[in-house]
Formats: structure tokens, sequence, C-alpha cells
């Protein structure tokens, strides 16, 4: 998608592990893939094997730093363009639920309100079809799985989500109906705002 001196842009496709996993069948990642083409790529955040679209990697240790801190500081945008069963009651909305592995199930995640960690989702609508609806996210908060128990949260999971969904939900889409739609950062360079943008591909 884009590559400078500092920043490596990636279309992340679903099914591809961000870094790869401690099993021979799961050195493939998008880690792999770029050091193999970009010497001295390095990862600065992750997307779910399931989920695809805009992911930034840093080219150096200095541009490393930088983006890390954006993430670690929120001082960037992202937005998510995600397929839910059913309908939404009305056209946007906020899910402010704390969130914390459900060990027994790991990797799934689960609302916690003692002991989960702050995840904040802004949500709205862009079509409502027969059975399903198409919304775009705003994440404040960048939680394992945040977006994914957050629909689920309010009665309208994504669809062919294998940890989440069930039944009709699960089988409406042969994929996760997630993707990381833009990505917005301030240049490592010279601090300029910068937007990378991926088709949503479902």
């Amino acid at each position: 998608m884009h590559a400078d001196a500092d920043l490596l842009v990636v279309n992340k496709p679903s099914g591809l592990l961000s870094v790869p996993g401690k099993a021979p069948e799961h050195a493939d990642s998008v880690d792999t893939r770029a050091k193999a083409k970009f010497p001295g790529a390095r990862i600065v955040h992750r997307l779910d094997m399931d989920t695809s679209g805009v992911m930034v990697l840093a080219r150096n240790a200095a541009a490393h730093r930088h983006l890390g801190l954006q993430f670690e500081r929120r001082k960037l945008a992202k937005t998510y363009v995600a397929d839910v069963w059913g309908h939404p009651v009305e056209d946007c909305g906020e899910i402010d639920l704390p969130l914390i592995c459900d060990w027994p199930n790991r990797p799934k995640q689960m609302v916690s309100f003692e002991l989960g960690k702050a995840a904040f989702t802004r949500w709205e609508t862009i079509e409502r079809l027969e059975r399903t609806t198409r919304l775009r996210l705003y994440p404040r908060t960048g939680r394992s799985h945040q977006l994914r128990v957050h629909l689920l949260s309010i009665g309208h999971p994504i669809i062919g989500d294998r940890f989440y969904a069930e039944a009709d939900a699960l089988a409406e889409s042969n994929r996760l109906a997630l993707h990381a739609e833009s990505l917005e950062v301030h240049h490592p360079a010279n601090g300029e705002r910068v937007m990378f943008e991926a088709q949503v591909p479902f």
C-alpha cells in the first residue's frame, strides 16, 4: 500500500496472523512477510487474524518508538467497518464497557466491571440490509477483541465471528466481517498527519 524511509503500510488479508505463532504452521504472518521484503520492518500494532485492513509498521527504531507512543497515548484515529447481525434500534451510539481476558476460554475476552480495562467504542450506521446492518466503528481504545465483544454486548455480534457469533449470525458470512478501514497517524519524519485507507473487501 505504502512504503517510505520510516513507514510501511499494508492491507492485511483476513486469515493472516499479524505476528508468527509458536507452531511451525503459524510461521506465515504480516511480520514475516514484511521483514522478507523490507529488512528491519517492525510491527507496531496488531489486528486479529480474522480481521482484514490497514496495518502500519515501522522501518527503523526511531519510527518504531514514535509510532508506539502514538498508540500508547491514543494520538491517532482509526475506523473499522463491520457487518453485524440484526438491526440496532438507534442509528449511532457509544459503548463504554471494561474488558478482560476470559481466561478459561482464551483468547476470548469478556466484560468485567471489577477487573476489566477501560474500553470505549463509538459506532454509526452506514446501511441496513434485510438481516444485517453495516456499521462504521470508531474505537478510542485498542483492547483485544474490543469491537467483537462490544458489539456482542449490545446484541449485534459481527457476522462470521467464530468466537462470539452463533447459529445464523455465524453462518451469514464465510469470514469475520470486520475490516480496519482507515488509520491516521503523525508521520515519524515530520509529525505531519497522514491517513491510510483500505477498501472494504466484503
